[in-house]
């Protein structure tokens, strides 16, 4: 099974160990959110040299503080400096009102049409191909870039609903999930985003699933927790018509909880649903948290090897 670990680390020579560890124990990949560090793609890129083979990914970086180019750039050098095709993959997203207005104090008035010409001008430079793109929000001449050469850096993009499944589909490798279950996966997600990608001619897009996971006897208990852990993914307009269109109450619900076999069983539907791959995010529960830790992490380690 394809299944990748969120990346942690309090500072780099943490998240280096656990990429490191990660890769030895047979993880296909590591997903880094962009308030990791501030920004993670220094760490990802030290990381990325201390190891050999495993994707190191966002989920994701925001568009709107960095403009296309520039994101194209900083991905290159990422990609650069880990030196291998297919090692880094660029998965960016929107984010979300409170934090675009609220935060950086710009207009998320047309996040759709923001997010596909940003799409479209960066797909491109990643790709190592000049660009000439003149839309609404954006106007740019960009030549490609000397860093990529021949190494394509991946496009995912946080399509949750569906313009961007059709965006995603059409102009980049696929998309990458938070608080979609299997429901959510088979009957809105996978149907526009393969059906944008058949119409566009290109190949079968690739579908990472990002879930809570933890393995613990009391799924009640466990359910409880997550749904005070990430209780904020039940109130962004995104994340909540994710969780409704998989017919959830809350992030609680999402949750991928209860016994080894229980667990295995909610791993496999996900993959049955359409995911290509599973971005396992464990979290503790119980009193004995380590040893909660210990056996979804034990789970885990047994199903990236099947």
């Amino acid at each position: 099974m394809r299944i990748g670990l969120s990346g942690l680390g309090p500072n780099v020579d943490r998240i280096v160990a656990q990429a490191q560890q990660a890769e030895a124990d047979g993880f296909t990949s590591l997903w880094y959110t962009s308030a990791l560090q501030g920004d993670p793609l220094v760490a990802m890129a030290i990381a990325g040299r201390a190891t050999s083979s495993i994707e190191l990914g966002t989920a994701v970086l925001q568009s709107y503080p960095a403009h296309p180019v520039l994101q194209a750039n900083r991905a290159a050098s990422v990609a650069a400096a880990i030196g291998a095709p297919g090692r880094f993959t660029l998965g960016i997203g929107p984010a979300h009102a409170p934090m675009v207005e609220g935060g950086l104090g710009l207009s998320y008035a047309t996040p759709g049409r923001h997010t596909e010409e940003y799409v479209q001008i960066l797909a491109p430079l990643l790709r190592g191909e000049p660009v000439t793109f003149a839309g609404e929000e954006y106007r740019v001449e960009a030549a490609a870039s000397a860093l990529l050469g021949e190494i394509n850096v991946p496009l995912l993009v946080a399509a949750l609903a569906p313009r961007l499944l059709r965006v995603a589909g059409q102009h980049t490798a696929g998309t990458i999930t938070w608080m979609g279950n299997a429901v959510a996966i088979r009957d809105h997600v996978a149907p526009r985003l393969r059906k944008a990608a058949a119409n566009a001619g290109r190949p079968e897009p690739r579908i990472v699933v990002g879930l809570p996971v933890a393995v613990h006897d009391d799924v009640a208990e466990a359910r409880t927790l997550a749904a005070t852990q990430f209780v904020n993914y039940g109130i962004l307009p995104n994340y909540r018509r994710l969780l409704d269109h998989g017919g959830l109450a809350g992030p609680g619900d999402a949750a991928i909880v209860g016994n080894e076999a229980s667990v295995t069983a909610q791993i496999e539907e996900l993959f049955e649903a359409g995911a290509t791959d599973v971005w396992a995010a464990p979290f503790t529960v119980g009193a004995d948290r380590s040893g909660s830790r210990a056996r979804t992490r034990a789970l885990l380690n047994e199903l990236v090897r099947l």
